[in-house]
């Protein structure tokens, strides 16, 4: 049963020293409470009351990580059935299915593919995040020997090897030591030796059930053999079986802190046509999904997927923002223009793409607003005269140009005459109100 956070309190070093982020052990112990911090942040917690706290601290999704490398995947962890309580934490991960029916050429093909999805949106590098090797061919040997040619086509991508078959899963599995894969397909037929295989390769268990009642028994038996690490399957494969079993999966975890459902949760959505199977996929996203199975990857697909994912994922209590410096667009020389806006990223990547548009190389100085737009910044004093000289006077951006003049955004063309002051030896040039508008801008000065 979980503690309340007076009886976390209790346990706690009760010295307020603030190191954990928070102004009081009790205030700290009230998040511990509710799920929304770990005990880790706490330096001075003593080991016996980590053992006693370690339960009550921990979140409701174990936390997993798939994989090894730059290209490990963080799965679970997630404290909230909704994102406006607190934000989604880990990302769901996207993966391929590669048969090992599949000629080598094909195999190489797919995994060539998902090392070249990488698309930069917003700042943000999103991928395909690991292929699902399905043991289609029921030949262990079969299966050995596409894990060889994964390994070596898609070097550090995250696999998870689909087999019922416990040899043919130790097999594979001997082409990904130390890559932390996912064994997938233990159910109560072979939990035993799956999860004797699992352990022996520091593996992941994937537990693929018919049905919550038999996921939650089948958690329980592969966790009473040694295995903490798994992500669960309940078998729902329809749409609305997917929300269904996702939505209850979650629900116990979270507000019933039921620990046997208490795993990230793989979905296996692969359909014939892609529009359709892009849809599903879309459902997993929204639904709690933390592993997302697709037949195929083409980019109009992965586009789709990749925005929904990042827009469910981004905190919507926190403005997406992008480093304060000083841009290069193209490659501006020492007479090319110098324009300034406020560091929120749709601005950011709007106005820097604009700028491209019109083929004039020119300096983009981004000003930390804490993620707000030009004209919010502005209303709430953080894009004004005084920081914008500050900014730019510390920048250095001076020593890299042949004429001081700063560009503004026209919506803010009041400010104009105060930075003036501010800048002595500035010319302050108010721009366009709207971005589209810089190209046409930029040809007038030319």
């Amino acid at each position: 049963m979980a503690l309340s956070g007076v009886e976390i309190f209790k346990l706690l070093p009760k010295t307020n020293c603030k190191k954990c982020g928070h102004p009081t052990c009790l205030a700290f112990a009230m998040k511990l409470a509710q799920r929304q911090a770990t005990l880790d942040s706490c330096p001075d917690v003593s080991e016996e009351a980590k053992k006693i706290l370690g339960e009550a601290s921990a979140p409701p999704v174990r936390p997993i990580t798939f994989g090894s490398g730059d290209k490990a995947v963080k799965m679970g962890e997630e404290t909230v059935l909704f994102r406006h309580d607190k934000k989604f934490v880990n990302p769901c991960a996207f993966a391929v299915e590669i048969k090992d029916t599949l000629p080598e050429t094909e195999m190489a093909a797919i995994a060539e593919r998902v090392m070249q999805s990488e698309i930069d949106r917003v700042g943000q590098k999103l991928r395909i995040d690991a292929i699902v090797l399905s043991n289609a061919s029921g030949d262990a040997g079969k299966l050995e020997a596409a894990a060889k040619v994964i390994a070596s086509k898609a070097a550090g991508v995250p696999v998870i090897i689909s087999t019922k078959d416990a040899g043919a899963a130790e097999a594979a599995a001997k082409s990904f030591t130390g890559k932390r894969p996912i064994i997938y397909g233990v159910d109560s037929s072979n939990a035993e030796a799956m999860a004797a295989v699992a352990k022996a390769n520091k593996a992941i268990v994937g537990i693929a059930a018919d049905g919550l009642d038999e996921l939650a028994a089948l958690t329980e038996k592969v966790k009473s053999l040694g295995v903490e690490d798994m992500v669960i399957d309940s078998g729902a494969r329809k749409a609305k079986e997917i929300i269904e079993h996702n939505t209850l999966i979650r629900r116990a975890a979270i507000k019933k802190n039921f620990k046997p459902l208490g795993y990230p949760i793989v979905n296996f959505m692969q359909r014939e046509d892609g529009l359709h199977e892009a849809l599903v996929a879309a459902i997993g996203v929204a639904k709690y999904a933390s592993i997302i199975v697709l037949s195929s990857i083409e980019k109009w697909k992965n586009l789709a997927l990749f925005t929904l994912r990042q827009n469910i994922y981004t905190d919507p209590q926190v403005p997406m923002q992008v480093e304060q410096k000083v841009y290069n667009i193209g490659e501006p020389k020492a007479e090319s223009p110098l324009f300034i806006t406020t560091n929120f990223s749709l601005t950011y990547f709007i106005v820097s793409g604009e700028i491209e548009n019109s083929k004039v190389a020119s300096r983009l100085a981004v000003m930390d607003c804490e993620g707000l737009s030009v004209l919010t910044a502005w209303a709430a004093g953080k894009f004004t005269a005084s920081k914008i000289a500050q900014f730019i006077t510390e920048s250095g951006v001076e020593k890299e140009i042949a004429q001081k003049e700063l560009i503004i955004p026209g919506y803010v063309a009041i400010l104009s005459g105060s930075i003036e002051d501010k800048l002595p030896g500035w010319k302050i040039t108010v721009g366009p109100r709207e971005a589209n508008a810089i190209p046409a801008f930029l040809k007038t000065r030319t």
